[in-house]
């Protein structure tokens, strides 16, 4: 027979008992407050004690204090956390040093880090708290500066990168390859009359450290059933590296490229010399290109001497480079032919490069530039 407790019954009314019922039931609730729901309906439902604790897998000293907290204070305290031991107290001016001392870098105070863990921040600031006039911070846990820190906001174990603007004309000279952007655009839109002089523009940048990459052992083709995906062996051979400069005609997509070892003035010249070939005559070739020191070298400048009127320099400002649309096509190359590539020798990369852009030319696309918000207050 099964003993019976001096306890009173716990009362229950409608509400706590729906409440209680669809806790215990529930699967996002925290654990402790599913056990302790069970508890107390297995108790106002008559449950032992012994019972109780086998269900729970809980010691009866745990199910008296559940049982007693309810009959003494209600579900609600039942229910819940006692607070233990006093309130901890941080000072508003402790957390502002804290928050002080995250803005700096460890290696400002010695240590061999760059960036600070939310461990070694800890650490540092136990150690120097009572020199620094800061005691409650004196035992400060990690999981204290991760709760101030996230307040605050602050990750100082996060980097975001920017690019600083190192041109002072910077917005003039974006202007500028804009409004070569949009006379481009109402040209496709509306084409001259036949006769009219021709101005073609051309996009025109260096694709550099394309890496020949050999296998060591031969690819293993898909095997439907046994694995889906080309197999391929870790190891690899470098064969040197290419760069691929190009010219992207704005108005019709063509590519005119070369594949170089190297992208000095010789080699942008062998570029130019190809444009220069590939249009009438008597057509001004317009070139969106940077600063780099192959496009502005005095063996560039010698030979545009040799080729007066005929091309006409629209450079985009430093650190600009997502300005020049010849990037999207770089991107294009990048996610098709590119991707995954491994060749035999360089002489094989460059002819795969120079196949993969007459490929492109035989179904050309034109590269558009469609945000002109920069221009819109300009008259």
């Amino acid at each position: 027979m099964a003993k019976t407790t001096a306890r009173a019954a716990l009362v229950l009314s409608p509400e706590e008992q729906q409440q209680l019922q669809s806790l215990a039931n529930s699967r996002a609730a925290p654990l402790r407050e599913v056990q302790r729901a069970k508890i107390l309906l297995g108790y106002h439902a008559g449950q032992s004690f012994s019972a109780l604790s086998r269900t729970a897998r809980l010691s009866r000293r745990i199910i008296y204090k559940h049982v007693d907290r309810a009959l003494a204070a209600g579900v609600a305290v039942a229910l819940r956390d006692r607070a233990h031991g006093s309130e901890p107290i941080i000072t508003p001016e402790a957390k502002a040093w804290v928050l002080a001392l995250a803005c700096t870098k460890p290696k400002d105070h010695g240590l061999a880090a760059e960036l600070w863990t939310r461990s070694a921040l800890a650490k540092h600031i136990r150690r120097s708290a009572w020199a620094a006039g800061h005691p409650s911070v004196a035992g400060v846990a990690k999981s204290t500066i991760h709760v101030i820190l996230r307040d605050a906001p602050v990750r100082p174990h996060k980097i975001k990168y920017y690019m600083e603007r190192r041109d002072p004309e910077f917005d003039r000279k974006m202007k500028e390859v804009l409004i070569v952007y949009r006379e481009v655009s109402q040209l496709l839109a509306s084409p001259p009359p036949p006769g009219s002089p021709q101005t073609v523009t051309v996009s025109v940048d260096e694709k550099p450290g394309v890496q020949a990459l050999a296998t060591t052992s031969p690819d293993l083709p898909p095997v439907p059933g046994e694995h889906p995906e080309v197999g391929r062996d870790y190891e690899y051979e470098r064969l040197g590296t290419a760069s691929i400069l190009a010219g992207l005609d704005l108005h019709d997509g063509h590519v005119t490229a070369r594949v170089e070892r190297r992208h000095r003035s010789v080699e942008f010249i062998g570029l130019l010399r190809d444009l220069d070939a590939y249009y009438p005559p008597e057509t001004t070739i317009r070139l969106i290109l940077d600063n780099h020191s192959a496009h502005i070298s005095k063996e560039t400048m010698a030979y545009l001497a040799t080729r007066p009127n005929r091309f006409v320099y629209v450079h985009t400002p430093k650190h600009g480079s997502w300005l020049n649309l010849v990037e999207t096509l770089f991107g294009k190359m990048a996610r098709t032919f590119l991707r995954g590539m491994r060749v035999q020798s360089w002489q094989e990369l460059k002819t795969r490069i120079l196949r993969g852009i007459a490929e492109i030319n035989e179904a050309p696309v034109v590269h558009r530039w469609s945000n002109f918000t920069a221009l819109e207050n300009q008259p």
